[in-house]
C-alpha cells in the first residue's frame, strides 16, 4: 500500500467511532500469564479505562504469535489491529480520545520521558528476572511461558524465548547485571517516580495520563506476582507514595467501572489479584 493510500485509511479509520465490539487480546490468564506481559496488558487496560474507551477482554494462549508486533497486548478495533500502549496511544488520539492534550510542551516531554524510564529500567528488569535469573526462569518463566503447548513444542519454544531475550540483555549492557545490581536499577527508578509524584494523586496533578497507566500497570504487577522470592515486590513498597498510587487507580478506574459493569455497562476488563 502506498504512503497515500495509507494515510487515506488512517483518516477514514480515525473518522470512525470507537465501536462497542472493540476486544483487547492478552496471553492467558492466572498461572500461564509472565510479569512482564501481565504489566504491559494491565497498562493497556488501565489506559483504555481512563479514556473512558470500552473494551472485551480476550486471553488467547497465542496471543503473542497473533500480534502484529509479536509483543502483547494489542487491540482489534474495526479493521485496525494495533499493539503495545504506545500504539494504542497514537490511535486513540487519533480517535480524539487523549489523556495529555491538556499539557503543555514542556510537561509532555516530561511524561515521555518517564515513559522512557519506566520502559527501559522496569520492563528490562522484569524481564531479566524472568529469563536471566536461572531459579525465576527454571521454576517459574519457562513451565508457564510453555504451558499452552504439548512437547516437544513447549521445550522449543520457552528456550527460543530465553536466547531471544538473553540475546537483547546482552545487546544493551545488562547480561553482566547481578539480580542484586538489577534491583537496585528498580529502587533507583522507583525513587524518580516517587519523587515526581509527590503528594499528587497523579504525576500531572489532578489528572491522569499514559505515564500513569504505565506505572501502575508496572507496579500493581510486580506488588501482585508470585516469584521466587519477594525482593521485586519489597522494593516498590518501600515507597509509600507509589502503593498509595497503585491503590487509588485500582479504586478509581477497577473497583468503581467493574461495579458499574455489573449493573450495565459494556466496559468487560479483568485485572487479577487486588492490592486491597
Amino acid at each position: 500500500m502506498s504512503l497515500a493510500a495509507e494515510a487515506f485509511v488512517s483518516q477514514i479509520a480515525a473518522a470512525e467511532p470507537w465501536p462497542e465490539n472493540a476486544t483487547l487480546y492478552q496471553p492467558l490468564n492466572d498461572d500461564q500469564v509472565l510479569l512482564s506481559d501481565c504489566a504491559s496488558s494491565l497498562a493497556v487496560q488501565a489506559y483504555l479505562k481512563m479514556c473512558g474507551l470500552p473494551v472485551h477482554l480476550c486471553c488467547r494462549a497465542n496471543a503473542e504469535y497473533m500480534s502484529p508486533s509479536g509483543k502483547v497486548p494489542f487491540i482489534h478495533v474495526g479493521n485496525q489491529v494495533v499493539s503495545e500502549l504506545g500504539p494504542i496511544v497514537q490511535f486513540t488520539k487519533a480517535k480524539g480520545h487523549s489523556l495529555s492534550d491538556g499539557l503543555d510542551d514542556v510537561q509532555r516531554a516530561e511524561m515521555k520521558a518517564y515513559m522512557e524510564l519506566v520502559n527501559n529500567m522496569l520492563l528490562t528488569a522484569e524481564l531479566y528476572i524472568q529469563w536471566c535469573d536461572n531459579a525465576t526462569a527454571a521454576e517459574i518463566t519457562r513451565p508457564r511461558y510453555s504451558s499452552p503447548y504439548s512437547w516437544p513444542l513447549n521445550y522449543i519454544l520457552a528456550y527460543q524465548k530465553q536466547w531471544e531475550v538473553r540475546r537483547k540483555m546482552n545487546a544493551i549492557g545488562w547480561a553482566g547485571k547481578s539480580l542484586e545490581q538489577v534491583y537496585e536499577d528498580v529502587s533507583q527508578c522507583c525513587q524518580a517516580l516517587s519523587q515526581r509524584l509527590g503528594t499528587q494523586p497523579y504525576f500531572f496533578n489532578k489528572q491522569p495520563t499514559e505515564l500513569d497507566a504505565l506505572v501502575f500497570g508496572h507496579l500493581f504487577t510486580i506488588l501482585t506476582t508470585r516469584l521466587t522470592n519477594d525482593e521485586l515486590g519489597e522494593r516498590v513498597k518501600s515507597f509509600t507514595n507509589l502503593l498509595s498510587f497503585c491503590r487509588r487507580i485500582e479504586q478509581n478506574y477497577f473497583e468503581e467501572q467493574d461495579r458499574d459493569s455489573q449493573s450495565g455497562a459494556s466496559s468487560r476488563h479483568s485485572k487479577g489479584p487486588s492490592l486491597m
